[in-house]
């Protein structure tokens, strides 16, 4: 019986290249990001830098022949790279899902609904509007109008939860009903958002007709019937296999296991693959049963190592330069004002209808206004796509770097002006483990 050859290794220079790659934009995120975070600076912001120095907004200006060499205009050699990354942003999308409290999410009840539906719905409307105008020079090869504009309005709605999770932390904000209510929005505004974000994809690969748009629906459904019915069971029978054994390595390969299956499964059915990811983190996070301390070491990794890259690879793809174009400038302040105002406003408005106060209306557009590392993700997405050209992807992340650096300040400032219940301070207590 005559077998297939085995595939060849990958060959010598790839290889070199690779861990060079790796080597330079790992060394160069991370100090970066250590940099921002000395600073009360989200760490995001100097990852996506190392990538923005060492791409074309800077490395292929200044030393053309380092950046072809280093990072050469061959898909193959960018594969590798995107295949490491793709790694990373599936694992940090399953530990942003972890961070969402299904049962904060039900107590908060009717006012994280109002919240988040404004955040949402005036965004996205202003987003899809927006993008019927602007200039088809940021549309990419693969996208018509309509799912370039919608594309837009998913990118402005979202937040994001490690970024305001980590914000409400460092200020000490967690325990305040404030902040509670702002996780609980944003985690309503990040189901709402990969979930259209899917649509969205699948309207790019397979066009606006009836059919494949029923079948995208039909496809959303499956994922959330799967999830509950086989999904939940599956992630409790798994975690407490896992949790027999001492050892933490049992219990990272198990949920890394079930993160990149359930990936595999929403790509399989036309979906994001992040999709599946944030869904499992979600059914890991609500099973109870998951030992956080034993999964230590891979959230680790993947916060010093992986993500780090993610970023970093990201930043290699937006071109600084091409701001230079005034039509470009133009087209990334107005999406950038659509973008902090929808945002502002809706929760704003989505608060004063849940009877909230003013300053609490405002300390929940600050929080929601931050888009940090989803919105990278969502511009990655589209620039894969071919939603997006490299011009509109720049401004795309631009809208994450501004509103994840604007978010602090504001929060505190209309923070201060919301008064401590008595029911904070015993949370605080509770929280920080003191009687």
């Amino acid at each position: 019986m005559i077998t297939a050859a085995p595939p060849p290794p990958i060959a010598a220079h790839p290889m070199l290249v690779l861990l060079l790659q790796l080597t330079v934009l790992l060394g160069v995120a991370f100090t970066l990001g250590r940099a921002c975070a000395r600073v009360n600076l989200p760490a995001v912001v100097g990852e996506l830098a190392a990538g923005i120095l060492l791409g074309p907004s800077l490395l292929a200006n200044l030393a053309p022949a380092v950046s072809d060499w280093l990072f050469p205009a061959n898909a193959e050699q960018i594969h590798l790279l995107d295949a490491v990354g793709q790694i990373g942003v599936l694992l940090l999308v399953g530990f942003t899902g972890m961070h969402i409290d299904t049962k904060l999410i039900r107590r908060t009840g009717a006012k994280a609904a109002g919240v988040s539906a404004g955040g949402l719905f005036l965004p996205l409307a202003l987003g899809v509007a927006v993008g019927f105008a602007l200039p088809a020079s940021l549309m990419g090869e693969k996208a018509d109008r309509p799912v370039f504009a919608l594309f837009l309005g998913v990118a402005m709605c979202v937040s994001a939860i490690p970024v305001i999770a980590k914000t409400l932390l460092e200020m000490k904000l967690l325990h305040r009903d404030i902040g509670q209510l702002t996780i609980s929005a944003a985690a309503v505004d990040d189901v709402v958002g990969w979930s259209l974000l899917s649509i969205v994809s699948a309207m790019a690969t397979t066009g606006l007709r009836g059919g494949h748009l029923l079948l995208t629906f039909g496809s959303l459904v499956l994922v959330a019937a799967v999830a509950l019915l086989v999904g939940r069971p599956l992630v409790r029978a798994a975690l407490t296999r896992a949790d027999r054994s001492e050892d933490p390595a049992t219990t990272v390969a198990v949920v890394t296991v079930l993160l990149l299956a359930s990936a595999a499964g929403t790509h399989a059915l036309g979906l994001e693959a992040i999709l599946g990811a944030f869904a499992c983190g979600i059914l890991l996070s609500s099973s109870g049963l998951l030992n956080r301390a034993k999964l230590a070491p891979l959230r680790t990794f993947t916060m010093a190592v992986l993500a780090p890259i993610f970023f970093a690879t990201a930043g290699l793809r937006m071109d600084l330069t091409l701001l230079a174009d005034p039509a470009v400038l133009l087209a990334a302040l107005v999406v950038l004002a659509i973008a902090i105002a929808g945002k502002f406003v809706g929760a704003y408005v989505g608060a004063r209808l849940s009877r909230l106060g003013h300053w609490e209306g405002l300390a929940l557009g600050a929080g929601l206004n931050a888009r940090g590392v989803v919105e990278v993700i969502v511009a990655m997405a589209g620039l894969r796509l071919g939603v997006l050209t490299t011009a509109g992807y720049t401004i795309v992340v631009l809208v994450a770097v501004v509103t994840s650096l604007m978010a602090p300040p504001t929060l505190r400032y209309a923070v201060r002006r919301i008064a401590v219940t008595e029911e904070e301070n015993e949370r605080e207590k509770v929280f920080s483990g003191h009687p």
